[in-house]
């Protein structure tokens, strides 16, 4: 069985700043990307973990949803490659399975902040996660908040009509912060966690809240954890 990877060895900040020249590579559009890169069967994503951290999200739906690809995007170096790892490592272990169900996760290296329809195209996706981002709690530091509306827009291209976007934060003045941005957002409408369990979408609830690291160390400090949910309306006829 193939050991998997040890956080201690792929040490790095707990933020970046997205704003910095990161050296980079992006396509110029998604019709330029191999998926088969990232996923065996060469198909492209259908949800996208923005900030995917150690990957706890991505791990924790694999096989719940053998039937979706899910792809998360991190722009720090160590941490890219520690779930780049672990993701290697747990399709080794379960090869020998016919669900082969860590096949439908991958990860990239991006700035999600500047570039995310280079990688998706319109409407592609189903569902967007924003799991504890960056509070930048200064003002000054708020445009660095990866929920504005300038970002919903790119939000809005590549979320399909009743796609949903997550959000959830142990910082009350963000998530007051993300609920406010996205209401006001012409093409979100809020959807509350009762109507979202309703139709069959409490196993994603429950990773939300669970699967991080972040997710993990709120629930050890017995912190609070607010969740807001969104869906993706149509967009108005011309």
């Amino acid at each position: 069985m193939a050991l998997l990877p040890q956080k201690k060895h792929y040490r790095q900040r707990a933020h970046a700043n997205p704003f910095s020249d990161h050296s980079l590579d992006y396509p110029a559009s998604p019709e330029l990307i191999d998926w088969a890169t990232f996923f065996p069967d060469g198909n492209p994503p259908d949800w996208a973990d923005i900030g995917c951290g150690f990957g706890g999200l991505l791990v924790e739906l694999a096989p719940r949803f053998p039937d979706k690809h899910i792809l998360g995007l991190e722009i720090r170096v160590q941490v890219t490659q520690y779930v780049t790892d672990r993701i290697a490592a747990l399709r080794v272990a379960h090869s020998g399975q016919s669900d082969a169900h860590y096949n439908n996760i991958s990860v990239i290296r991006a700035n999600a902040m500047k570039f995310l329809p280079n990688f998706f195209k319109k409407h592609s996706l189903s569902a967007l996660f924003f799991l504890f981002p960056d509070p930048h709690f200064k003002s000054r530091k708020h445009k660095a908040r990866i929920i504005s509306p300038t970002l919903l827009a790119e939000y809005a291209y590549v979320l399909r009509p009743g796609g949903i976007v997550y959000t959830i934060t142990d910082v009350k003045d963000l998530h007051d912060w993300m609920r406010i941005h996205l209401t006001n957002f012409p093409l979100f409408e809020p959807v509350d966690e009762g109507a979202l369990r309703s139709e069959g979408h409490g196993s994603v609830i429950d990773a939300v809240y669970t699967s991080t690291e972040e997710g993990k160390k709120v629930e050890r400090n017995k912190g609070d954890k607010w969740l807001a949910c969104f869906r993706r309306i149509e967009d108005p006829s011309r």
